[in-house]
Parts: structure tokens; sequence; C-alpha cells
């Protein structure tokens, strides 16, 4: 059983592959924290201070509770139109798809054809089959993911400063600045950083920017 907040078909907003067009697959659930606003600032992970995705439930477009790889892979590839002429793309998300993306699920997809993209916070073991790698740290979440293809830091986050995640096995190293009432100074801090140390990218959130999905 996959339990899915919302199936939509929209373009990658951030980090290495934005404006790629991607079938979103949001899971349920975090184990960083619940996603309800009575604890905000109380989970395990420092993210619950600032998290801005709706992950609670599967009342989103799309969403539901899939009895089976088979029936998942079927909602993805319904939300994905049959005109697009490229190669599908997942992208697997939440807040933390890794609780419910499995083996089984993986390869499910990639029997209907899409390449598989995940977005984690990377305290958990990455299943096979999963194409592209992308780990967001957060403060007080040790990571078990080292390594992939790209790291995109949520900046600032005091207690995870980029120097300490900027030697791990990632091909693309992202900012993205902390969206809320400072994201101007965020955005310039962020802008600062990538100038005074050129490993890192700015990744923006296009997608809040364009108003789109």
């Amino acid at each position: 059983m996959y339990a899915v907040k919302e199936i939509y078909f929209t373009l990658q907003g951030e980090g290495a592959q934005t404006g790629r067009a991607a079938v979103f697959l949001r899971f349920t659930g975090c184990n960083l924290w619940s996603g309800r606003a009575v604890d905000r600032g109380h989970g395990a992970g420092g993210c619950s201070a600032w998290c801005d995705t709706d992950f609670v439930g599967t009342d989103g477009p799309g969403g539901g509770r899939f009895a089976d790889a088979a029936a998942l892979a079927a909602a993805v590839t319904a939300a994905w139109p049959a005109s697009a002429g490229a190669t599908p793309l997942v992208v697997c998300t939440g807040c933390e798809p890794l609780l419910q993306l499995d083996p089984a699920a993986c390869e499910a997809l990639h029997a209907a054809g899409f390449t598989i993209a995940i977005e984690t916070n990377g305290t958990l073991a990455v299943p096979a089959g999963v194409d592209w790698v992308c780990v967001s740290p957060k403060a007080r979440a040790p990571l078990v993911v080292s390594g992939g293809d790209e790291l995109k830091l949520v900046y600032p986050q005091p207690e995870v400063p980029p120097e300490t995640v900027a030697g791990l096995a990632f091909r693309h190293f992202f900012l993205q600045p902390l969206d809320g009432p400072d994201a101007a100074a965020h955005t310039a801090a962020c802008v600062a950083y990538c100038l005074a140390h050129p490993q890192w990218r700015l990744s923006l959130q296009t997608h809040k920017l364009l108003q789109i999905r």
C-alpha cells in the first residue's frame, strides 16, 4: 500500500533539472516532523520550523491510497501527456519519499518507461532503481546518503553550513534560499556565498516565481 498526497504534471522548479517537464509523485509522511502546524519547531529535524510542503493526508489532486506498485505506476502514467514526445520523468518527493518508495515501485515505474528522480532528506537508504538522487540535508538529521547527482542545501541553516557538506560525493551543489519573510535577504546571502565559493550554484524556486505547481 502506498499513501500519496498528490500526483500532477508540471515543470521541475528547482535544482539541476529546472524547467524539465515531470510528473510529481508526492508521498505522504516525513520522518523529521508531522507536517502539522501544532508541531512547528518540534520535529526531529530543523526543517520543522520552516518546511513549506503540505504532505499530510491523501486529499490532493491525483492523491489516494494505491494497493500495489502496478496501481501506483498506472496513476503516474495517467498524469503524463501521451503527446509529450519525450522520455517521461517522475520526481518522487514528499516530504520524505524514501519512507515508501521501494524496489517494486521503481520496477513498475521503469516498466512504464519513466526515469525516476527522488528528492530526499538523505536520512534513509535509496532503493535500487532510482536514476537521479537529489539530497537536501536538514539540521539535526544525520545523513545516510552521502553521494548522488545533486545536493541542494536550503540556506541559511546555521546548524548545516555549506562547508560541512561540500566534500560529499555529489555531481552538483546548489544553495537554495530559505523562503519566508526574510527570503530577499536569504537570496542575497546565497548569491554572495556562491560568488565566493564557485563550487556552489544558486537554485531558485522558479515554480513559485512563475506561480505554477
